[in-house]
């Protein structure tokens, strides 16, 4: 397990989190084709959050991998295993105030959930607040999403494209 912090969570550092997992484990899970991502529909990491999209459409290009976002339906933070890990980080820095980085690392390297320690980590850089795409420049991401018949608005599908080898 990796908890990854940053200085603001915007969409950006979203992405770059999945991108650092692929960095780091690009070797050891070779046969992974597809990333499954279980996210709460926050407001960094929505289904109808261009950034977040067109970054998401970035990754899967990148990663070669198909993801797949699945939202969980609001208020049901109890069946989420995300939710779950962060109060018990919540409980590791009860009475500390977290206003500082090192502040948050010191009670994550404390911490233990399902019996084990985190790894964790620091983005660096900067993310801005209010990075949006436009209507235009979002059509072509857009044809790159494919919304779950079964479940629209809780499961979106994203594909590479595949490159076709020529023979000569």
């Amino acid at each position: 397990m990796t908890l990854l912090f940053g200085r603001r969570e915007t969409s950006d550092a979203w992405v770059d989190a999945p991108r650092a997992w692929r960095l780091k484990s690009r070797r050891t899970h070779r046969h992974v084709q597809r990333l499954v991502v279980h996210l709460d529909n926050g407001p960094k990491n929505s289904g109808r959050r261009t950034q977040f999209l067109k970054r998401m459409v970035q990754f899967a290009e990148w990663s070669r991998l198909e993801v797949r976002l699945v939202y969980y339906p609001p208020y049901h933070s109890k069946h989420n295993p995300v939710e779950r890990c962060w109060s018990a980080l919540e409980r590791k820095w009860n009475g500390v105030l977290p206003s500082n980085l090192s502040a948050v690392l010191g009670c994550a390297q404390r911490m233990t959930w399902k019996g084990r320690h985190p790894n964790e980590r620091c983005f660096a850089g900067e993310y801005p607040n209010g990075v949006r795409v436009g209507a235009k420049g979002m059509k072509t991401y857009e044809a790159r999403l494919a919304s779950s018949a079964t479940l629209p608005g809780y499961e979106i599908t994203i594909k590479p494209v595949k490159i076709e080898l020529q023979e000569n």
